[in-house]
Parts: structure tokens; sequence; C-alpha cells
């Protein structure tokens, strides 16, 4: 696997052999002072470029960048799916290289880097041919920290979270797995993501972030709460999926009580207890029940 700077080399060597690429930059993981440091993060590059139109009409020269697993060409999949994509503004390859390394690479008109480059605080400069990247901040994380719940937001959570596990329990009853898993994971699991951002950012002073798609949880949730977050994963067959919406149950209770005492909000108790007691309740439902009490 080649290391950092021998890729920076590679990516810097191409923009400077290229006089179409008049300035590169990074977004991403590797521009973030506090994300963790390991070998599974992309390069995430934007290549400010004069055209795209000559770069499209040579597909293989992305072969320089070395000897490709996969590859995704998601501006081109959006137009084979009849979706707008002009390719004009910008056209991206997402490489999965046989070495290991990912390049996520975008090609960006200089028009369009002049409207968007400052947008992104994760963003560092590598390469400037003409003074087209005018100076930012060193790059912040802040953008993506824990927002601080109202309680119309807090609200909206519990309600939907406690409301959506009927659905789940209905699926688990008729023996429809994946119903139940989609209607679980689209709805309540997002809550009990979304409690469990406030709670992190709660403990924290909302400075940080709890990571795309909650990625820093076991970082930062306790122990025995990480611990019960993870028996909320369903496993195999409706039994291990009905112990894991209880977990879920138990972990929104334990998360939800201390969001709503710090922020003044009030926890829906009456929610929690009823749908409590009727998840419970189908679960020792046998399969030929003819109602549910």
């Amino acid at each position: 696997m080649r290391e950092e700077r021998e890729m920076f080399d590679l990516i810097l060597g191409v923009a400077k052999g290229d006089e179409r690429i008049r300035a590169v930059y990074m977004n991403g993981s590797r521009t973030n002072p506090n994300a963790p440091r390991d070998l599974f993060q992309d390069y995430d590059i934007v290549y400010a470029v004069t055209e795209t139109a000559s770069f499209l009409r040579e597909p293989g020269w992305v072969d320089v960048f070395g000897e490709r697993l996969i590859m995704q060409e998601p501006d081109r999949l959006d137009l084979a799916l009849g979706n707008p994509a002009d390719f004009d503004r910008g056209y991206a390859y997402l490489m999965l290289l046989a070495d290991g390394n990912r390049i996520d690479l975008t090609l960006q008109p200089v028009e369009v880097t002049r409207e968007s480059y400052v947008q992104d605080k994760l963003t560092v400069p590598l390469l400037d041919k003409d003074g087209l990247l005018p100076a930012i901040p060193a790059p912040s994380d802040e953008d993506y920290h824990v927002q601080r719940p109202t309680a119309g937001m807090f609200e909206f959570c519990t309600n939907e979270f406690w409301w959506c596990l009927q659905n789940a329990a209905k699926g688990l009853w008729r023996d429809e797995l994946p119903y139940a898993r989609s209607m679980f994971e689209l709805t309540s699991r997002q809550e009990l993501d979304r409690m469990a951002e406030w709670w992190i950012g709660m403990r924290h002073g909302y400075r940080l972030s709890a990571g795309k798609m909650g990625k820093y949880f076991k970082t930062y949730l306790r122990d025995d709460d990480w611990r019960l977050y993870e028996r909320t994963l369903p496993g195999g067959g409706r039994e291990g999926f009905w112990d894991a919406l209880f977990a879920a149950c138990e972990l929104f209770r334990k998360l939800g009580i201390e969001v709503a005492a710090h922020g003044s909000f009030v926890y829906p108790d009456a929610d929690d207890a009823g749908m409590t007691a009727y998840l419970e309740r189908v679960r020792s439902l046998p399969p030929d029940a003819k109602a549910i009490f």
C-alpha cells in the first residue's frame, strides 16, 4: 500500500504536469485535525480545471493513479438513471485502487471553484498555479458539530422513536423480517442515533462531531451505553430482532431522560410506557392470534 507522501506526490505530480489543471485542494477526514488517522482514510481531492470535456473524452486518463479494483462515476450513473447531470459543472471519479488506497477525485471548472471553494471549512489547498484559491482559515470541523436540540426537535425525536416501533413489531409478528428491519432502521434507529448524538454533544458543550452516521459513538458514549448500543443491532431471526428492539428502547430511555433534564425538556413517560407494553404484548402473541388485547 503506497504511503501518504507517495500518494500526494502522485496526485500533485499529475496536476503539475497537466496545463488543464490549475489548482488542487483537499477536503474530508484527512483535513480534519480531530479525525483519527487510519489506513482507510480517503484522499478527497478536487482538481480545478479549465474544462472537463477533454478529460471525459479520454476515460483512461485516470489510469495514471494505478490499477483499480473498482471505480464509480456518480455523475455518469445519475445521467443513466435520467437524473440531471451537468458534466460541464463537475465530474467525479471514486476509485478504489489495487493497493488499498482510495481517491475520490472531482474535476471542477475554475469558475465553480471560485464560487464554492470557501464553503467547506474542512479544506486544505495543495497547489495553486494562478492564485485562484483565496486564503482561508485552518481547517475546522465546526460545521459538523452536534447541534443543540430545541424543545420541538426533542419532542419530535421522542415521539417518532416510540410511535414507529409499532411497525417493526407488526412486521416481526407477521414474520416479515425485511419489512420489520426497514421500518426500524429507517425510523426509530435514526431517532436513537439522533438522541445519542445529542447526549454526546451535551457532554462536550456541543463542540464536537459524533462522526458521519455515528462512527464515533464508541469513542464518546459511556462503555455500558456502547455495549447496550451494540445490542440494538439485530442478529439473525425474529427473537434476536425482538431483543434488539428492547435494547433500543432501554438505551433511548436512558439517554433521552438525561438529555431532557439537561435541556429542560419533557420526556414522554406515557409514550414510553405505552409502547413498551405494546411491544411486550405483541412479542407474546401466538401466530394464530385473533386480537392484540
